[in-house]
């Protein structure tokens, strides 16, 4: 299953406020307790006990379609809940539906280690007691995009608002007629729930659409005199219709360039390390790439001679991607016109391939780049995120940079003291910040 920050991390927490009068009540009982020679003791907590229902893999959906959301869950806590959160978090090739009025839409733009993602909470504002089982009486509902492939749902059930998180670039209440919770058989199966956090339960599935991606290697045509630097920006481009979303730390792909012979690198991109002389292994600054988006590694070359023949190439790691049915552009060409050298050094009738629109170059300290096509519009009004961008690389390797010719490839009483000091005119904030594992 492809792992995302967002599959892993627990749900957030609502902005708590606190007022200095409160902080300063807090500080006196505080002190009052320790002269007296007194611990205050622990609040009691009754755990609510969430437990979500098993959830199944969803694979092979069509583009186009749309998949029923699951949403069953008991409280297995000893009191009852007077009202409950269902969020449900999807990867970018999924939308959200027209949703109840009771739910509200969080479209989170790529940050971090996320690509641009979508979460929907509902909140039900009814009495979930304890031993019961429960759903939505409606099913919620969402469209599979034109370029899912590898997505995730992720489902989570607790008793606060877990969505606006860091990132959320719109909201959007819904306008459909308010959903509310329906009792299931109290034998309904459920999992066990975690004792660790019995206010919230969540779990993440795979849903797999039967779609393609086609990943392309754009080569290049540079020209110069002997003597010249010239730039040479190249690597690979994603032609849909697919965006391609691999495992959590782990590159969408890697390409091998081998710059032409008669030249030497003055500048590696950021995001190459040299192998051998002339050749240079390149990483994906991002673990997913946008259908129509492309990578790109810069360099400069140095021109010392012409020759006959000499050309280089970039060419796509020989990994497994079944998504990608066409292999024969996995590879193109680096040709070089040498000024006063009888003509292209790639040899008579040969072209190569040049970078697909919008690329955008990397040099230097900066890894290859990566930038997405247009955003994606999902059904009833979700939209897609926005074009994600890759960012630094991991830096070149090797002593000298520059490589000639190619190669083959290789703690509560300060508290009160503090909050005593303060005064009561103080009002401390406490912002929510996201949790993560």
């Amino acid at each position: 299953m492809l792992r995302t920050a967002f599959d892993r991390r627990p749900p957030r927490r609502t902005t708590a406020t606190i007022t200095a009068a409160t902080v300063t009540a807090a500080a006196v009982g505080v002190v009052g307790l320790m002269a007296l020679g007194a611990v205050p003791a622990a609040a009691e907590v009754t755990p609510t006990g969430l437990a979500l229902a098993w959830l199944t893999p969803i694979d092979g959906v069509d583009p186009g379609s749309s998949v029923e959301l699951p949403g069953t869950f008991a409280n297995k806590g000893a009191t009852d809940l007077d009202k409950v959160y269902l969020a449900y978090t999807v990867s970018r090739g999924l939308a959200h539906q027209e949703l109840p009025s009771n739910c509200v839409r969080y479209e989170i733009g790529s940050y971090d280690e996320n690509p641009s993602h979508s979460t929907a909470v509902c909140e039900f504002d009814q009495t979930v007691k304890a031993g019961s089982v429960y759903a939505p009486e409606k099913p919620l509902k969402m469209n599979v995009l034109d370029h899912a492939l590898y997505e995730s749902l992720r489902m989570t059930v607790s008793t606060y608002d877990s969505g606006d998180e860091d990132g959320t670039e719109e909201t959007v209440r819904g306008t459909g007629p308010a959903v509310k919770l329906t009792e299931l058989p109290s034998n309904t199966p459920v999992r066990a729930g975690d004792v660790d956090h019995p206010d919230w339960d969540a779990e993440s599935v795979p849903v797999t659409a039967d779609n393609t991606a086609d990943l392309q290697a754009t080569g290049a045509r540079l020209k110069g005199r002997v003597g010249d630097t010239v730039a040479l920006d190249t690597g690979f481009t994603d032609a849909g219709p697919a965006w391609v979303r691999s495992d959590l730390g782990d590159p969408v792909a890697k390409v091998l360039v081998k710059m032409p012979a008669g030249t030497t690198v003055t500048k590696p991109s950021g995001a190459c390390s040299k192998v051998a002389a002339g050749s240079y292994r390149c990483d994906l600054a991002n673990y997913w790439i946008e259908e129509k988006g492309a990578v790109t590694y810069s360099f400069r070359l140095r021109i010392d001679k012409a020759v006959a023949g000499a050309r280089g190439s970039v060419t796509l790691d020989a990994a497994e991607r079944p998504y990608d049915r066409n292999k024969k552009n996995d590879s193109a060409a680096i040709l070089l016109d040498v000024d006063g050298a009888g003509g292209s050094t790639g040899g008579s009738g040969d072209s190569g391939s040049t970078g697909g629109s919008g690329s955008t170059s990397a040099t230097g300290g900066s890894g290859g780049t990566s930038t997405g096509g247009s955003g994606s519009t999902g059904g009833s009004g979700s939209t897609g995120g926005s074009a994600a961008t890759g960012s630094s690389g991991s830096s070149a390797t090797g002593g000298d940079l520059a490589s000639t010719g190619s190669g083959s490839a290789l703690p509560l009483a300060g508290a009160a003291a503090a909050a005593l000091a303060a005064g009561a005119g103080a009002i401390l904030v406490v912002r929510r910040r996201a949790a993560r594992d």
